[in-house]
């Protein structure tokens, strides 16, 4: 049976929506079809994000109801793309890579057929630490007490990457512990830990608490020196440099060099087209109620969404890419 997509003429900073669009989704006419995305835990931001096209979905695809879920990250949500528990997902381009190719944390798993959506925004590796605890440098991190991230998310990959650039081994070389942002934020605060990696948007809104809480000053603790390393071990289309500005958290006394991953939305390969292109399609006709939800949604652009993608575009954003005149096969 068919569902009609109904996206409505509404003009976001991506321009008119598409009209009506016909979807062959398997159910009934008159049903409600469900998707889930999977995002991250709720002191990032792919939940919140997530939340945000959630909404634009269920309150603009007609037919069609989307939820956000909480997850550990990027590689669960691979994962879940996989087994076709999740039909949309949030992932970092270093572990998106991997999953294509079936390597690293997915050698066992096998390789899983996610195809790009959208390239979102990018993340940017913080190495967070308090001025008390003296840590100014990775190489401090030698003996200290250091979260390396959730365990199955793009963070702890992204750290255990850094720490090897930089000549520490993850297991040997600190006193590793394995807690998301808002846990590691916690931790940091009581002194239970000396720094924490965390890989996401900016502002992130747990570090932002972190640094107004009274009486502690955060140090972002530079990572970007490694970014040689990194491109020659995985790749200059996986991690690319940037900084983190002063303006970004309290106590920030400049900016930060660091190491930024793209964000990719993505989809199973097998998606019907048709919903794939409508979720594209609302991308950008609702861009700007995207970016009320959080400001790393304004930075998309139709330019943008197609640069970063280390694996194909599924072809129904593909054919909405070219509707738009930006399409030249990127990522195929």
């Amino acid at each position: 049976m068919v569902a009609a997509f109904l996206l409505p003429g509404v003009v976001g900073r991506g321009g008119p929506a598409a009209a009506t669009m016909a979807a062959a989704c398997g159910q009934p006419t008159g049903l409600t079809q469900r998707i889930s995305i999977a995002t991250g835990g709720t002191g990032g931001v792919y939940y919140p994000y997530g939340g945000g096209i959630a909404k634009v979905i269920s309150d603009n695809l007609e037919g069609v109801e989307a939820t956000a879920e909480v997850t550990a990250g990027t590689v669960d949500n691979l994962k879940f793309i996989a087994n076709r528990s999740a039909d949309l997902g949030f992932a970092l381009a270093d572990s998106l890579d991997d999953s294509f190719h079936g390597r690293g944390a997915f050698d066992e798993f096998g390789a899983v057929p996610a195809r790009a959506i959208a390239v979102l925004y990018d993340n940017h590796n913080h190495l967070v630490t308090l001025t008390s605890t003296g840590v100014t440098s990775i190489a401090d991190l030698a003996g200290r007490v250091v979260s390396t991230g959730a365990p199955g998310s793009g963070t702890e990959i992204s750290a255990f990457r850094i720490l090897e650039a930089a000549g520490l081994d993850p297991e040997q070389d600190i006193r590793r512990q394995s807690l998301g942002a808002v846990t590691s934020v916690d931790a940091l605060r009581d002194g239970k830990i000396d720094a924490f990696f965390w890989s996401g948007g900016i502002p992130t809104g747990s570090v932002l608490d972190l640094a107004t809480t009274p009486g502690r000053t955060i140090r972002l603790v530079p990572n970007g020196g490694v970014l040689e390393t990194l491109q020659t071990r995985y790749g200059a289309l996986v991690y690319h440099g940037s900084h983190i500005p002063q303006a970004t958290y309290p106590g920030m006394d400049g900016d930060v060099a660091t190491i930024a991953v793209s964000n990719v939305l993505v989809a199973h390969e097998a998606m019907d087209a048709e919903l794939a292109r409508g979720i594209t399609a609302a991308l950008f006709a609702y861009h700007d109620e995207l970016a009320a939800v959080h400001p790393m949604a304004g930075v998309l652009s139709l330019e943008s969404a197609l640069v970063g993608s280390p694996v194909p575009f599924h072809d129904g954003a593909a054919a909405y890419y070219s509707e738009r005149g930006v399409w030249d096969g990127a990522g195929q």
